[in-house]
């Protein structure tokens, strides 16, 4: 079952797959494979979201700039670069939670990306 991302914070589970096109996305953007972006069908351009790989614990924040995935059970296509970050590349798909929180997103964002950079 596939619930909606439409509340401040809400959870939504099922199976994502990455892409590294190098056409424009759906927002007019030219797809960026390095970039931390990602398909949704109905949330907003712009929009931040936490995937977290349900097999492994690891996350990515990830900017929504394109509209899908079109493939059934499919909830998210993630960029190449996003997909790495939550080690799904060799499976090519992934079981995840995709969570909009708003604020508190940005934040863990951008501690995680202290952390990862204090180890330097």
């Amino acid at each position: 079952m596939m619930l909606p991302l439409t509340a401040a914070s809400a959870d939504q589970v099922g199976h994502a797959s990455w892409y590294a096109l190098t056409s424009k996305t759906a927002s007019g953007e030219r797809m960026n494979p390095s970039a931390l972006t990602a398909a949704h069908r109905s949330l907003p351009f712009g929009t931040k979201v936490l995937v977290e790989n349900l097999s492994n614990g690891r996350s990515v924040v990830v900017r929504i700039n394109d509209r899908g995935p079109f493939i059934g059970g499919r909830i998210i296509d993630l960029s190449k670069a996003a997909a790495a970050q939550i080690g799904m590349i060799g499976s090519g798909t992934a079981k995840v939670r995709v969570t909009k929180s708003g604020g508190a997103l940005e934040a863990l964002g951008r501690s995680k990306a202290k952390s990862q950079g204090a180890g330097n």
